[in-house]
């Protein structure tokens, strides 16, 4: 019969597999994205396979987060892989990219789910003095699944069929939900609330209105068009008809007293712009690495590889340091890394060599991975157990909107910077065959000067999307600034930590 500590490690696995396989879904379609579109169509549809499963992940994490303070951690987290497997299994279905879109939001609902309350459950069923230790590695396993994603999903695509960046979280999920479904037993102390489902309709209202303006603004209708001006007008309403609605909810989906806090407060306004600027990697650089080196989607998603190590080993100490140094200090030596690998992506051209970018990504991913651990660590600092998962969730909410809005306005940037650069380099203005994504084979059959014109157009309008995010990294590191002199809470606070049975 397992021991009370082998059967903690078990659920201790079950979740750091819930969290990689939920979060490696934000990236794993990246580098698949291209041959998805050749198969599927609808290039012009393409961001909304990433934009909605984020979307759907920010509506699902406050009502799950909730529902396990109310109900318990392991029925909703159990819940959550169940619909993220369900979703998994209709996007290797799918036939055409609005099918495709439509299911990952179903993979979205799950993944809201299964990484608040992993990270919650971890809070609860260790001591202070040992969730350092354990958020470092949870963290890691973050970073790991941000980058490694772009990776498999190049050699799933390479190697058998793209099909398979969805097909493998089935096996994974699986695996996850019998170790916490055998393993896991938790306390039966909860706290009576009510859900806000009119402030998550209005709040999801709003985001899809406003991401919706954004992305078929100046593309498909003019930014002064009535159909432009209609979504931005819907969208505010939608969030200042939210704003009412928390005010008077008893249980707000985002709860507004925890902000009192200013830990809590800058913790979350870090977790956003790190997230915003972040994502922009995972998504962008194997589509330099393609489009300009020439390279296949492995070799696209290898390059990713030296950020991931960076950024694991920077999880590690962002989970351990804050312990001696506190909070604030620890980040700010993130902020240092971080701008300096922003800046030296927004200088990437033709003749950027491999060696260079993956410098920059080192760079990067150090700066980035300390957030990984230590943002989860700060949002919960000092909150009683029957606050716990609205204040992981909130925090998990806050990154998932900052990569869902970075995902698609630097998306935007990048396209439209494309457009304008080709425009210029090449008669018409029009990139033959394939747009921004011929095959290498395609470009190869095309005249030198017009392979080369797309080449630089991508390699400018992807130092453009670092030239751009230089402005929320450098708001990131404002809101580490106020971040204050906090270190972790080592001792429990009265009533907060009921003893929770592992056997």
């Amino acid at each position: 019969m397992a021991t009370t500590s082998t059967k903690t490690r078990y659920v201790v696995l079950g979740l750091l597999i819930g969290i990689l396989v939920a979060a490696m879904d934000n990236t794993i379609v990246a580098t698949a994205m291209p041959t998805i579109v050749s198969e599927l169509n609808g290039f012009d549809q393409y961001a909304w396979v990433t934009s909605a499963y984020m979307i759907a992940t920010v509506a699902g994490m406050p009502i799950f987060g909730k529902l396990s303070d109310m109900y318990g951690r392991k029925r909703f987290f159990l819940f959550g892989m169940l619909l993220f497997i369900t979703g998994s299994i209709l996007c290797g279905m799918a036939d055409s990219i609005v099918e495709l879109s439509v299911y990952r939001a179903i993979q979205g609902l799950g993944g809201g789910a299964l990484m608040p309350i992993a990270f919650t459950i971890i809070f609860d069923i260790f001591p202070p003095e040992k969730r350092g230790k354990v958020s470092g590695l949870f963290g890691a396993v973050f970073g790991i699944s941000s980058i490694f994603g772009p990776l498999l999903g190049a050699v799933l695509t390479d190697a058998i069929n793209w099909r398979w960046v969805f097909y493998i979280n089935i096996p994974l999920g699986l695996l996850a939900l019998a170790l916490v479904s055998l393993f896991y037993k938790e306390s039966p102390i909860h706290r009576t609330q009510k859900i806000d489902y009119a402030g998550a309709v209005t709040l999801v209202a709003g985001l899809v209105l406003f991401l919706l303006a954004l992305e078929m603004g100046g593309k498909d209708y003019a930014w002064n068009s009535p159909q432009i001006l209609g979504l931005f007008g819907g969208a505010l309403v939608a969030f200042i008809v939210f704003g009412f609605i928390e005010r008077r909810a008893a249980d707000p989906v985002i709860t507004f007293s925890l902000f009192r806090r200013q830990l809590f407060a800058a913790t979350q306004g870090v977790a956003f712009f790190y997230g915003f600027v972040f994502i922009s990697a995972s998504v962008f650089i194997p589509i330099f690495v393609q489009g300009v080196f020439g390279g296949s989607a492995t070799n696209s998603g290898l390059i990713l590889m030296p950020m991931l190590i960076a950024s694991v080993v920077s999880a590690q100490l962002g989970g351990r340091l804050p312990n001696k140094y506190g909070f604030r200090n620890v980040m700010l030596v993130s902020a240092v890394f971080f701008l300096l690998g922003v800046y030296l992506l927004s200088t990437m051209s033709l003749e950027t060599s491999r060696t260079a970018i993956t410098i920059y990504m080192i760079i990067l991913g150090f700066g980035v991975g300390f957030s990984f651990s230590l943002l989860n660590l700060a949002s919960i600092n000092g909150i009683e157990m029957q606050r716990r998962g609205a204040a992981t969730s909130m925090g998990s909410t806050f990154r998932t909107i900052g990569m869902t809005l970075g995902v698609t306005v630097l998306g935007i940037v990048q396209s439209r910077t494309f457009s304008s650069t080709i425009s210029e380099q090449l008669p018409g203005g029009n990139a033959p065959d394939g747009g921004q994504f011929p095959t290498a084979s395609a470009l190869a059959k095309m005249p030198p000067e017009v392979a080369n014109a797309i080449k630089s157009s991508r390699a400018e309008s992807i130092s453009s999307v670092y030239l751009w995010a230089l402005i929320p990294a450098v708001l990131g590191v404002v809101f580490v600034c106020l971040m204050g002199n906090e270190r972790p809470t080592l001792k429990e606070g009265q009533g907060e930590r009921p003893k929770t049975k592992q056997a």
